[in-house]
């Protein structure tokens, strides 16, 4: 794909557009303009370097977005730890130390409470629905809107499916086997399984595997087979567990605000359209390689387990608990929950007449 596609062929354009990067050269130091325009961009990861799907997949994006530019756009991308820390993107971007980053947004809880929404949350949207409330209800307005207060400017960048519900060492029979339990889950997820008596701890993903095998941990969540398996859950931990807490996770590709406000529109196109597609395939991936490492997990000696019915009931109700605290707090919370329950319900509705129904008759 060449940078012709997005742009037209008049001489007034064409002198249009490179007036305009020579106004953004004062005013903001990481657009480098030389007779032929180039634009670097430093793009952070929460992810370790080439990690399966999620860094493959901003791997690819930034290939594609300097191949549709004709080289004109550069993004380098940096796994975690490299320029900054894992969980340290949101501040850097926001500061301008560095252009962009790729993250999910529910580890940004503690900046704003409304942001664990975006990411998804417990009995909710599935990708195909959040997809839907993001792109064609306000989610992906309001988003941007607060995430505006802090100098962002976020891009969806992918979504993981439904993710597993964890790795036990023991089988959880009833909801007393929670009682105590430590836990490494986060988000809203982590906050409802709280109120049925887990203990939710937050370990750094290069920790989970020690904590497990050693026991500071009994239990931990992380994403789907294709990536746990890469982990090596199955070595320490053989109940695997169907999931609820995370049914359709957002991954974000968020931008420096005033950086992507001085981008002419011609940029701004060509990464919109790259970002989409990132977005659109990441999904499939999942499916793909998730497939493909639960028949290894099988061959492993796994143990597939679905949460007992009593444990499903407790969580809906610990969800409203949570939910109406979250409300109470925040009036962020409070205000993007009013606009996504009516979705969320009547988007329900149609997944129960459609997908739920087909899926029951093939099964």
């Amino acid at each position: 794909m060449k940078r012709r596609v997005f742009l037209t062929t008049t001489a007034i354009a064409t002198a249009s557009i490179l007036s305009g990067c020579k106004r953004e050269e004062k005013h903001y130091s990481s657009v480098n303009i030389s007779k032929k325009r180039k634009i670097e961009i430093k793009l952070c990861t929460s992810w370790p370097a080439n990690f399966p799907i999620m860094g493959e997949g901003v791997n690819r994006f930034a290939k594609k977005v300097e191949d549709a530019s004709d080289g004109e756009i550069e993004i380098k991308v940096f796994p975690k730890n490299i320029l900054v820390p894992a969980l340290g993107v949101f501040d850097a971007c926001s500061s301008g130390q560095i252009e962009a980053f790729h993250s999910g947004p529910y580890y940004w809880k503690g900046k704003n409470a409304a942001f664990s929404l975006f990411g998804g949350f417990p009995f909710g949207f599935t990708s195909d629905e959040m997809g839907a409330w993001m792109l064609f209800g306000e989610g992906l307005n309001i988003w941007r809107e607060l995430y505006a207060k802090y100098n962002l400017y976020p891009l969806l960048g992918g979504n993981t499916g439904v993710q597993m519900g964890g790795w036990f060492r023991k089988e959880i029979k009833s909801i007393d086997d929670l009682k105590g339990l430590k836990m490494r889950i986060p988000g809203l997820g982590g906050e409802v399984m709280a109120k049925l008596g887990v203990n939710p701890i937050n370990i750094a993903a290069g920790e989970i595997y020690t904590a497990l095998e050693r026991g500071v941990i009994d239990a931990t969540e992380w994403v789907g087979p294709a990536l746990d398996i890469k982990m090596g859950f199955y070595k320490v931990a053989k109940f695997y567990y169907s999931g609820f807490h995370e049914p359709g996770s957002v991954l974000e590709l968020t931008f420096n605000k005033k950086f992507w406000d001085k981008l002419n529109n011609d940029i701004k196109a060509i990464i919109n359209s790259c970002a989409n597609e990132l977005n659109a395939t990441m999904v499939y991936d999942f499916q793909a390689q998730n497939a493909k490492a639960m028949k290894k997990l099988n061959e492993y000696g796994v143990i597939l387990k679905d949460w007992p019915e009593e444990i499903i009931d407790e969580a809906k109700k610990a969800l409203i608990k949570v939910i109406s605290e979250q409300s109470e707090k925040s009036k962020d919370f409070k205000m993007v929950w009013e606009k996504i329950e009516p979705f969320w319900m009547e988007n329900r509705k149609w997944t129960n007449i459609s997908l739920k129904n087909y899926l029951r008759m093939r099964s």
